[in-house]
């Protein structure tokens, strides 16, 4: 956005959230001999789901492992382990920090809706030319970036309910994302800065995108992410780890970005011009010769996306951070991430003739 963005999440919470060890990890991950994900969407059936879903529920998996996100062709799901180097690929990587570690933020949470919820107004207080129109789909319990790991895990949060979050009772600073998937429709409601207030709900901007379909913002809009892009197909997600490889490109903040974006971003949030800044919407992957095998299943499924998937830059924020839903069912991956630099990562660029999806 039109902003200096960061993720909501301090530093030192990070640290402490990490460092905490959860409750329940998920079982052994899938072989890489299970089929393909187009093969296993088409096998799958999807739920009925007549309720709200969150996202950190068994009900969430079944759903999701059979939700396409986006067509094929889309650039979430492209594999692009061939893909040539960026010219200037070293001096990019060397702006965002050759030796800064890789992280994470278990912060992008989201709820599940059936196609028939309710649609409401939301108040566009920011960027309403840049924002969809509504009414949308808002359950009650929709949750609010960082609910409720952060708040049941610090104990000045004690006590409070999401209705509190929701009102902002504790005039928290942040993105306040909030991301709304009907799955049956396929179709992605995605808000910043969501509040309730007495008279309803407002929000600074909201971005609707069509699953089903390769349509992009219009050109020099913003979203719910400073690029353009959506947030709900970048997040990393419990189901996908217990397979064994996160099937899509995942979503990466840096703190500096240059005043340009790059197919499939619509959007910039900078001011600054040097070249060796990346855009947003620049891709980026995991070295093909990186070793992942010392790592934990989880850790592997992640490195296995990063090679085959690539992260785009999305927003400003945490250097070479990506994003998971906060699910209490994931373990702790902080240690192990940080084993990775950016000296790690490559910039790519579409090989000739490659064609945008339409």
């Amino acid at each position: 956005m039109s902003r200096h963005c960061y993720t909501w999440i301090v530093p030192a919470f990070i640290t402490c959230l990490l460092a905490v060890a959860c409750a329940q990890q998920p079982k052994s991950v899938a072989s890489s001999e299970q089929p393909t994900r187009i093969e296993r969407l088409r096998k799958a059936t999807m739920p009925k789901i007549d309720k709200p879903v969150m996202f950190d529920t068994p009900e969430a998996d079944a759903i999701l492992s059979a939700l396409e996100i986006f067509p094929p062709d889309n650039p979430w799901n492209l594999a692009i382990e061939d893909w040539p180097l960026h010219p200037n690929s070293q001096k990019i990587v060397n702006s965002i920090g050759a030796n800064k570690p890789l992280r994470y933020n278990p912060d992008m949470g989201f709820i599940l809706v059936p196609p028939n919820q309710k649609k409401i107004d939301v108040k566009m207080v920011e960027y309403p030319d840049e924002s969809d129109k509504g009414p949308f789909m808002i359950p009650d319990n929709i949750p609010i970036e960082g609910w409720p790991a952060y708040y049941s895990r610090e104990p000045k949060f004690k006590g409070l309910t999401l209705e509190d979050i929701q009102r902002d009772k504790i005039n928290g600073e942040g993105d306040r994302h909030a991301i709304v998937v009907d799955p049956t429709n396929r179709m992605l409601y995605e808000f910043f800065q969501l509040k309730k207030v007495d008279n309803g709900w407002q929000a600074s901007n909201e971005a609707t995108f069509d699953l089903k379909s390769n349509k992009l913002r219009a050109d020099g809009w913003t979203s719910a992410d400073a690029a353009g892009l959506p947030i709900f197909p970048s997040v990393v997600r419990y189901d996908e780890l217990k397979r064994g490889i996160v099937e899509h490109a995942m979503r990466l903040t840096v703190s500096k970005t240059r005043r340009a974006y790059v197919y499939p971003a619509t959007h910039f949030a900078s001011r600054l011009t040097d070249e060796n800044l990346p855009r947003m919407g620049e891709r980026l992957r995991l070295r093909q010769d990186f070793d992942v095998s010392r790592f934990s299943p989880e850790v592997q499924a992640i490195l296995k996306g990063l090679k085959k998937y690539g992260m785009f830059v999305a927003d400003n924020g945490i250097d070479w951070a990506i994003s998971c839903a906060p699910d209490p069912r994931i373990p702790v991956l902080h240690d192990e991430l940080r084993k990775l630099k950016g000296s790690d990562f490559e910039v790519i660029v579409p090989p000739a003739g490659y064609k945008p999806a339409k």
